[in-house]
This record gives C-alpha cells, structure tokens and sequence, in this order.
C-alpha cells in the first residue's frame, strides 16, 4: 500500500545532488512507498524503481525503446551542438546496439553475440587470473595500497586496452577514453566542458578508426579484429561509425561498471569480516558472492528508455516521447522482492535474480566477462592478502559523482602478504 507521506520525503532529494547519487537508497525506498511513478522535476525523467515495474519496462521493447539520445542529460541545445561537433570531426553518436530496437538490434547483437561467447571469455580466463596476479605483485610486499585505482581499475581496464591494441601501461590512457565516453550520460556540463570532453573521445575515435582498418586486412585474436570480421558473407559489414559506437558500448559497460563491482566487493568484505571468512573457507561461494554484489550495490544504477506512446504504469501516465529512466539500483533494493534489501548477505538463495545486467532482448551482453572478473579479482585477493581492514575512514561522499553508476572514489587498505 502506497505511503501518502513518501511524497513529502521525496522533497528532500535530488538525483542530481551528489549526496543522494552516492547514497541512494533512501530516496529509492520514498519513490517505491509512494503512490505511482517519480517524475523529476529538474528534467522530467520519470524513474522506473520497483521491481515489478522494472521487468515491465525492460521485456517491453516496443513501448519503451531504446533508441534515446544518450546525451539527453544535457539539454536538447547541447546535445545537438555535441552531435555536431563530433560529427565534424569524427564519427557521430549513431544508434547501435543497446541504443536501438528490433529488427536493427537483432543484427547488432547477433553480429557482437559472435565476439563475447561463453567459450571464449573461458578461453581468456587464465590471462585473467595471471593479470590479477600481476597487478597484486606490485603491492602486496607493502602492506597497503589504494584498492580502486591500484587494482579494480586495473583489472578490467588491462584487459580492455590489450583488446583494443594498447600497451598494458596505458591502461591510464585506456580510462581517459572510457570516462570521456561516459561523461555525457553521466553529469550534468556547460558546453565548454562537453566539447572539452568530446577532443578526449574523439582522440579515443580516431585510434580505433585507425586500428579497425588494421585488424580488417590482418586479424588478430582481439575483440577488435572479432568485431571488424565478425559479418558474414551474407552480411554488410559494420560501417566506421557503426564500430565506433559499438565500442563505446562495450568500453562503458565493460569497464566502468566492472571496476566498480570489484571495488564494491571489496567493500563489502570489509564490512562483512564473518561473511569474507566463510568465503575464505569456501570459495565456492564466490558465484552467489559475486551476484549479491551487484544486487547490493548495482554499479549501473540506471539506463534511459523512451516511450513510443501514451502508456500507464503504476497509476501513472507516461506520455508518449517521455525520458524514462529504468533504476536497476532501485529495483534491485525492491522489498516486495528482495527480504531484507538493505542487508548484505552473500547467502542470499534468490540474488542471481537482481535485474543490473537488465532483461529481454536488451539483456547485458557482457555479462558472462564481467562476472568471470568480479570472481577472479576477489579469489585472487582472497588468496593472497590476509587480515584486510580499511586503512582510513572514507570520505563523504564515497562515491564520484554520477547520474546513472556508482563508481567508488577510494577504497585505501592495508593487511598482510600471506605466503
């Protein structure tokens, strides 16, 4: 039953003030008391939090599309000026993969399923495992060291920037790019910042431009080269642009949140020391760990859908060419779903059934990768680092300012190298 004074609680949050967005979940828990859908009133989103809602959205491509300006956070005025300017001097923001609908999404994703299969993420399991061994050799005789940039960064980020080309020690490189891709989503900027932040992402396009050429007359075993060969003969093959706005996909949810869901798990292991030594004596757990990770803490908190007619969800009216924001955050902390939702607990029997990675057609195609590094990067620890506690309070917010993820900004530990 909806609580008539979770409208007045409401009033006291914004989900563009970085308090709330570092801390969101008492302002998730007023929108799913309240009667209907929570409508923004700094922008008019409507935001999609329970549950029931979620499933709703997500497996009703046809009413909620997926074709929806990724920069609709600026404003129409510098969305079309960012457009423009990318335009003129690389390759525009098209719709590709996620950010489209049937029958186009059925090509681009059969064409991208080819590339990020189950065989070939095992394949790359042990280049996994001996990076995360790696990057822990280069602090575990210290004692302490800053776990997000230090290695949950590093993890997933090495691995992308080896298959886009780089060097393993430009994976600083590799994040300019990301985060720059990621921006425009993400925060709120003047035009200024966007164009400054477009000369970064266009740097990024042009080094792939460069690359796919490459790899199309002489393929490797990379994603790159997978993706620039992966049509068939009875297939056009992906155009420059087309590439380019797969990538960025890929680049986003690939690294950003896994970065975050191994900086998360992390975290939660600190808070929980009785749950990190069950999972010491049993690493088996570390399937079902890994899934109430990313229930728990949902390191995409959000994506955009838009409404291709008038539709009515839970008392609401939503008009047609509305903003819709689908709050995986939210519905994952869901009550009517979840017992006990604000409680961690890595035994939980029905984690797995968290929506972060989405639902239907749309369903996260890099799912399979993320969690085989979220496993990896934690057993790697687990193994070899004792007595972990955190070496400083945190500072508030804890978390990096953001509309639609939840990235950490420091995690600082210190423990013992175990032999």
């Amino acid at each position: 039953m909806a609580d008539l004074g979770a409208a007045e609680r409401l009033e006291g949050f914004s989900l563009l003030d970085p308090m709330t967005q570092s801390d969101p979940f008492a302002m998730y828990e007023a929108m799913q008391d309240a009667p209907g859908i929570y409508r923004m009133p700094e922008t008019g989103f409507y935001i999609v939090s329970r549950y029931a809602d979620l499933r709703a959205v997500l497996t009703d491509p046809v009413t909620f599309s997926n074709k929806v300006d990724r920069a609709s956070l600026q404003g129409p005025e510098n969305a079309e000026r960012l457009r423009a300017y990318m335009e003129s001097k690389g390759w525009p923001h098209i719709s590709t993969l996620q950010r489209t609908d049937a029958p186009d999404h059925g090509r681009y994703r059969k064409l991208v399923d080819r590339v990020f299969t189950v065989g070939r993420v095992r394949e790359m399991t042990p280049h996994i495992e001996e990076v995360a061994h790696g990057l822990i050799d280069t602090f575990a005789a210290r004692g302490e060291c800053e776990f997000i940039s230090e290695y949950a960064m590093l993890l997933p980020g090495t691995i992308l920037a080896e298959e886009m080309g780089l060097p393993s020690d430009q994976v600083t490189t590799f994040k300019k790019w990301a985060d720059a891709m990621l921006a425009p989503a993400s925060y709120v900027m003047s035009e200024e910042q966007l164009l400054r932040n477009a000369d970064i992402e266009l740097e990024a396009q042009h080094h792939l431009a460069a690359l796919f050429e490459e790899r199309r007359a002489r393929p490797t075993g990379d994603w790159i080269s997978a993706l620039a060969t992966a049509h068939a003969d009875t297939e056009e093959p992906l155009s420059m642009a087309e590439l380019q706005s797969v990538m960025s996909q890929l680049i986003g949810g690939g690294f950003e949140s896994t970065m975050t869901a191994i900086g998360h798990a992390m975290m939660q292991l600190l808070n929980h020391p009785d749950q990190m030594a069950r999972l010491r004596e049993d690493p088996k757990r570390i399937k079902n760990f890994v899934e109430e990770v990313i229930r728990f803490e949902s390191p995409t908190q959000g994506l955009r859908r838009r409404t291709t007619r008038d539709v009515e969800l839970s008392g609401t009216v939503i008009p047609k060419d509305s903003v819709v924001i689908v709050r995986y955050g939210a519905a994952n902390r869901d009550a009517a779903k979840f017992a006990c939702p604000h409680m961690f607990d890595m035994e939980r029997s029905n984690a797995g059934t968290h929506l972060a990675f989405g639902a239907g057609t749309h369903f996260c195609v890099g799912a399979v990768l993320a969690r085989q590094e979220i496993a990896i990067g934690i057993t790697a620890i687990l193994e070899r680092l004792g007595d972990i506690e955190l070496a400083r309070p945190l500072t508030e917010p804890i978390h990096r300012a953001n509309f639609l993820t939840l990235p950490l900004r420091e995690l600082p530990i210190r423990f013992r190298a175990r032999s």
